[in-house]
């Protein structure tokens, strides 16, 4: 039975995951070049990307329906861990998010993303026949809320709305239905008003303001955003190279290594480098939306869902962000920017997918 599993695995999935996670070790050598305090930050990322495939694997090896009986337990205790975080997380950068365990800094709003998509999924599974009742996408609502509020409050407006996205998205192919939607639809549109006027921060808002008017936010607001449209602007179609890319090299792109690393790819490997990049995210969202519609059963199929969009909306704000389409939010480039939290996440979620599609038939020993 076992060699049956493993000869359905998706080594295609595999590969692509395997080559975006190689690109983002070396995009982030390129732009941490020169920087000797930070000089191990790209061996370290290797690091996290073998363990992740050792996370992939594993998870692979999980069958996802035994995962059911401990989704809940496992959420409350993603909760508890948010929680712990707001009273003794390590600050950096303003922000509360970190739980320090010696040099490696746990970031537990990432591992919630997965929390979220296996609580929501079995939920919505079990639902199915009562998709008619506005009482579920209710209760999904509240089921997501905490972890919302509390990633919200790091603060983390980012990880926050990848959330709401995520959730809105499992709803949708879960079978919400049209009447529903648009009641949650205006009740999002009066809630974005009211947290606009009262919950936001100030720098939250200057963020948004710099899209629609970006002469009324100060210089100092504006700089890595500039600094990343004169780093993509100056690649041209080729690049300038590896390691030769003068605003990540002269060190005057910010965060190069995180939030703003296709700025760097942009630069260094020009427009045809980018295309290559964003190509293969588009071919492992296509892959993983194919999964999705192989799945055995809702509950696979939900599953694959919440990884696919969390996926897809983090490509989006993050390429979005660096082209000034989008708000400055945060958000890491999926496989690409450094960290182990999110590289394990984005890991684990193939690993999900993969452990879908070796179960997506019955065979006759099980």
């Amino acid at each position: 039975m076992r060699s049956v599993l493993w000869r359905r695995f998706d080594w295609y999935l595999l590969s692509l995951a395997l080559a975006l996670g190689g690109f983002g070790v070396l995009m982030i050598a390129s732009a941490l070049s020169g920087n000797e305090v930070l000089a191990s930050w790209p061996w370290r990322q290797a690091g996290f990307l073998v363990v992740g495939l050792g996370l992939l694997f594993l998870t692979a090896a999980l069958d996802y329906r035994l995962l059911a009986s401990i989704t809940y337990p496992v959420y409350l205790a993603l909760l508890g861990l948010l929680g712990v975080i707001s009273v003794v997380g390590t600050v950096a950068g303003g922000a509360q998010r970190w739980l320090a365990m010696g040099e490696f800094l746990l970031q537990p709003s990432e591992l919630m993303k997965l929390g979220v998509i296996l609580t929501l999924a079995h939920f919505l599974s079990t639902r199915q026949a009562k998709m008619e009742s506005f009482l579920t996408p209710l209760i999904a609502a509240l089921l997501l809320a905490p972890a919302v509020v509390l990633i919200y409050l790091q603060p983390n407006l980012g990880t926050a709305l990848s959330l709401v996205f995520i959730g809105a998205a499992m709803l949708f192919v879960g079978g919400l239905r049209w009447r529903h939607a648009l009641l949650m639809v205006l009740t999002v549109v009066a809630g974005a008003v009211l947290a606009w006027r009262y919950a936001l921060q100030d720098y939250m808002k200057d963020r948004i303001l710099m899209l629609v008017t970006p002469h009324a936010v100060s210089a100092a607001d504006r700089y890595n955003v500039d600094q990343a449209m004169i780093s993509i602007g100056s690649g041209g179609w080729l690049g300038r190279g590896l390691f030769r890319g003068s605003q990540s090299q002269l060190h005057f792109l910010r965060i190069r290594h995180t939030d703003f690393i296709f700025s760097v790819t942009a630069e260094e490997l020009g427009f045809v480098g980018a295309l290559l990049l964003i190509a293969l995210l588009a071919l492992l969202l296509l892959r993983l939306v194919h999964v999705a519609s192989i799945a055995r059963d809702a509950y696979g199929r939900l599953i694959v869902t919440g990884v696919t969009v969390m996926i897809l909306f983090q490509v989006t704000v993050n390429v979005g962000m660096n082209l000034n389409i989008m708000p400055v939010a945060g958000i890491p480039l999926p496989f690409i920017s450094y960290g182990g939290s999110a590289l394990w996440t984005m890991l684990i979620g193939v690993g999900l997918a993969e452990s879908v599609a070796m179960r997506y038939r019955k065979i006759e020993f099980e």
